[in-house]
């Protein structure tokens, strides 16, 4: 279990983790959403002793992580897939973190098989790409087989296969009862893996909720195609309801069920050829939340400087 109390971190006048507060049950993937900048690494740092609280806590099976006698065998972390030795190969690396923890060769086999690392273990690590860099901090972090995972962008530069072993990989270790916590940029793949999320917004938690509950929470919307668009747009367009146009015979209408858009069809004489509700997307809800919070903005837009 991860929990934070009142969480905060300072650099001078910035303020990247501004007083927040949560705690991750085992059994779950928690998913750790937000813009460039809101602070999702820092927190994950402090979690692991790599930045030290400005004020508040967090904890790991009720202590600090610096605390714990064997901290490999209690939280594994991926947190910069580069922090590694160039010079070393990929099996020599993680025998030498075994050796730290008293842990066997034996498990250090076992990981490099899980991880598909294979032969790429007996290669030196500065010519390993930066997915094959990515399977050997997740060989890492499982090696002292911990009740607590914490990974940073673990898919950053992984394959289609990688990026679904990695899927596979996170809700099979939270059904053996691990705390799982993820962050990533991808909406499609989160989606797919985490249970509950976690959205910070500029250091703060703008969003902390199922999974489930913040998708159901968006507004619905449904797809209507019919040659008769004009007279369905002129039917249709009442106050509270949205409509985009997508093509010369489809549109998008956000504000009324398909059963209300089928009786005012039926009632002004229009032959509708699709009525498909559509369900809101991650995405779409993480961008509605986050919209506020957003420092860096493509576009040529102003930037305000943060680390």
């Amino acid at each position: 279990m991860i929990t934070a109390e009142n969480l905060t971190k300072r650099y001078g006048s910035k303020t990247a983790v501004d007083g927040i507060s949560f705690q991750l049950a085992p059994g779950k993937v928690t998913g750790f959403l937000g813009p460039n900048g809101s602070g999702k690494s820092t927190t994950m740092r402090m979690a692991v002793g790599l930045d030290r609280p400005t004020a508040g806590t967090v904890t790991i099976d009720g202590k600090p992580f610096a605390q714990h006698k064997a901290p490999l065998r209690t939280v594994g972390a991926v947190l910069d897939a580069g922090a590694t030795h160039p010079g070393r190969t990929g099996r020599a690396h993680l025998r030498v973190l075994a050796a730290t923890h008293g842990i066997s060769n034996k498990r250090v086999e076992e990981v490099i098989e899980l991880t598909g690392l294979g032969e790429a273990a007996r290669k030196r690590i500065k010519g390993y790409s930066l997915g094959m860099n990515q399977r050997l901090g997740i060989a890492a972090a499982l090696l002292g087989d911990p009740a607590v995972l914490i990974f940073d962008e673990p898919v950053n530069g992984l394959d289609p296969e990688g990026v679904r072993w990695v899927r596979s990989m996170a809700r099979q270790l939270a059904a053996e009862g691990r705390t799982v916590f993820v962050s990533s940029h991808l909406m499609s793949e989160m989606s797919q893996t985490a249970d509950h999320l976690i959205v910070l917004g500029r250091g703060r938690i703008i969003a902390d909720a199922p999974i489930a509950e913040l998708l159901s929470s968006g507004e619905q919307r449904v797809l209507v195609r019919t040659e008769q668009i004009a007279d369905l747009a002129n039917a249709l367009n009442t106050s509270g309801v949205s409509l985009e146009h997508l093509d010369a015979e489809t549109l998008q209408v956000t504000g009324l069920d398909p059963r209300s858009i089928g009786r005012r069809a039926l009632e002004t004489g229009i032959v509708l050829h699709e009525l498909t509700p559509q369900q809101s997307t991650l995405e779409d809800q993480y961008m509605k939340l986050t919209g506020d919070y957003v420092e860096y903005r493509s576009g040529g837009q102003n930037q305000e400087e943060a680390r």
